[in-house]
């Protein structure tokens, strides 16, 4: 295989080494990592033009760029932490180091973590000088907290406590919209799930309606395709498979095989706004799939251990879900079904890959909708999953918080909030995994992350739409392959200055798998390799 080019310039000095083991670069270093486009990948190289700009330029056009560079997925880390870390371990895992208006205090594992405000921060101080999230993975405990007035918010009350919530003057309900998705996950690589008419049936044999009216909470929709409307890619005439349980049955003889199959459904026992009851779902997708003869023995895995096994694709049926990271479908179909998407679902669809590749690289809205109509079509032919439901959701507050808000990206700002006190206390469904949040894609994970890393780029506070962030403007060139971006002049927590080669750094350590720095916790980096085709120097799967 041909070795990618990475160029280092050092101080201006032009140094040309093997991407596959080049030197760890200097934090006195400028640098620009270049390479070819022939290793298949979006990006060809990331520069820094000076001490506060920086320039990307891709193989192709990437309108998305900029909703994407906001995602706190590619917050920035100052690169003389990734080097001393070797970009993994315990140390930058559990000790983040960011621009953000809080940083690390302590974090106590399986108890809560404690963010105290951070002096450094550019921006206005936080309302509250400590923040503190703690966790429960049952809903009814985390209203009960909220009620004994131990915790200022919670999210994902249960269905049944909306209502409950809206009538008590001492509480305020802060609806988010449904910009999320519950799917059954298929791996087409088990056997019989490899036969489309299995896949098939199973989409025909899963009554939506039913799971979505008894065990979901208001604003509620079933899941007619996998992204839901408020996302740019919906197609409202796409092909649905619509409930058909005779429809089901006759799918699975044509298939020709052995009844029953025996399998297993997996998933974790943590709420999620998609998924407000795991428990109760599960069992009822169960006796749903028993219909048409399959028999599947339920399987609860940790939160972490689950999701590292689903993006591995080790799992054979599973319920996840998806929420909304910037509005537009390349987080939902690329992330999930692009060429560089993980394994979750086994095998890719050609065909599907390459219209999502097309629609990716078109500026014009209105064709690229022509190109996700037949993907989305593509999708409920090919069926790696069922998308089954858009889930309401809602965070709770105690109705004396100032600034207290649901984000319809579960991104809420804790800095804004103001209870009056110096001390905000969130209560979660879950812990988070770790705050290196490059290598993660849990929700509550990335929450955690977004108080004290910053991203180039950011979102508006309760919506989608892309703002200023640590950079203070960016441009790009007529054919959306060059983007240039003006960094504002701060300080990370610890007082080391921000510059272009900290951004350089925390990009490229996802993006060359060959770099020492290429660790994370898992190495998986799936966010980096589905938004952006594949990482440099990736090494082959063994088939």
């Amino acid at each position: 295989m041909k070795k990618m080019l990475r160029v280092i310039t050092v101080l201006a000095i032009a140094v040309l080494v093997l991407g596959l083991a080049g030197p760890v670069p200097t934090r006195a270093s400028l640098l620009k990592y270049e390479t070819d486009c022939s290793y298949g990948g979006e990006i060809k190289s990331i520069e820094a033009v000076d001490k506060l700009t920086v320039k990307f330029t891709f193989c192709y056009p990437d309108p998305a760029f900029p909703a994407k560079a906001a995602f706190s997925a590619f917050a920035i880390h100052p690169a003389a932490q990734l080097q001393k870390t070797g970009g993994g371990g315990a140390e930058l895992l559990n000790n983040p180091i960011g621009t953000g208006p809080y940083k690390l205090q302590n974090w106590d594992h399986g108890n809560e973590l404690v963010m105290v405000a951070n002096e450094n921060y550019r921006g206005a101080a936080p309302k509250a000088k400590t923040l503190i999230f703690k966790w429960n993975s049952e809903a009814s405990a985390r209203w009960n907290e909220l009620q004994a007035g131990t915790i200022d918010g919670m999210d994902n009350p249960a269905p049944g406590d909306f209502k409950v919530i809206e009538s008590n003057p001492d509480f305020k309900l802060y609806p988010r919209p449904s910009t999320n998705v519950f799917y059954l996950g298929i791996n087409n690589r088990v056997k019989p799930f490899d036969n489309i008419k299995v896949r098939q049936a199973i989409a025909h044999a899963i009554d939506k309606k039913r799971i979505v009216d008894n065990f979901y909470p208001p604003a509620s929709t079933v899941a007619d395709q996998f992204m839901p409307e408020s996302i740019f890619g919906y197609t409202p005439d796409a092909k649905k498979n619509a409930y058909d349980l005779n429809l089901a049955k006759q799918l699975m003889k044509e298939s020709g095989v052995t009844l029953p199959i025996k399998t297993t459904l997996s998933y974790r026992d943590v709420v999620r706004g998609y998924l407000p009851q795991p428990g109760v779902v599960a069992q009822d997708l169960q006796a749903q799939l028993k219909e048409i003869g399959i028999e599947a023995q339920i399987n609860v895995m940790e939160s972490g251990a689950f999701l590292d096994a689903a993006s591995a694709g080790k799992l054979e049926l599973h319920l996840l879900g998806w929420g909304a990271d910037y509005p537009d479908a390349t987080n939902f179909l690329d992330y999930h079904f692009g060429k560089s998407s993980s394994d979750q679902f086994g095998d890719k669809d050609p065909k599907l890959t390459d219209l999502l590749s097309q629609a990716a690289q078109l500026s014009d809205p209105k064709e690229r909708l022509k190109l996700y109509k037949q993907a989305n079509d593509e999708i409920a032919d090919f069926v790696p999953m069922v998308p089954i439901a858009h889930g309401g959701s809602a965070a709770a507050f105690k109705a004396s918080v100032k600034g207290a808000y649901a984000s319809p990206i579960a991104g809420e700002k804790f800095a804004i909030m103001d209870n009056g006190s110096d001390k905000l206390v969130w209560m979660q469904n879950a812990e988070p995994i770790s705050l290196y949040c490059a290598d993660e894609t849990d929700g509550e994970t990335l929450r955690a992350c977004e108080q004290i890393n910053e991203s180039l780029l950011g979102y508006e506070i309760g919506g989608g739409n892309v703002v200023p962030g640590l950079a203070k403007e960016w441009s790009a060139n007529k054919d959306l392959t060059e983007w240039t971006f003006k960094l504002v002049d701060t300080k990370f927590s610890d007082g080391t200055p921000l510059t272009s080669e900290d951004v350089v750094v925390s990009w490229t350590a996802q993006w060359d798998a060959a770099s020492p720095l290429h660790k994370g916790r898992t190495g998986a980096f799936d966010y980096f390799s589905s938004l952006f085709g594949g990482f440099l120097n990736a090494p082959k799967k063994s088939s």
